[in-house]
């Protein structure tokens, strides 16, 4: 769902990129699989900061890089972190 979300913003699809990374972010939720949640989510705040949705974006991703409380140093959580920071 991640990935078809990316290939619908390369084609301005914008809406059903978002539609399938929220699909990704349930079906990442139903799993308990918590990195794949947040690669999930900073996809959709990453096209929410692009159609200036800044706010929304930050308020989405904020609780979910909050769950970690270790791994700070690996590229998704950095990542995380580099778009937070952005977004504040």
């Amino acid at each position: 769902m991640k990935y078809r979300g990316a290939l619908g913003l390369k084609v301005g699809q914008n809406e059903l990129a978002e539609a399938d990374f929220r699909d990704a972010i349930t079906m990442a939720q139903k799993m308990s699989a918590k990195t794949w949640e947040l690669h999930a989510t900073m996809s959709l705040a990453q096209l929410w900061r692009d159609q200036s949705g800044r706010q929304q974006a930050h308020d989405i991703l904020a609780p979910i890089y909050g769950w970690f409380t270790e791994g700070f140093d690996t590229p998704v959580l950095r990542d995380a972190r580099m778009l937070l920071d952005e977004l504040a």
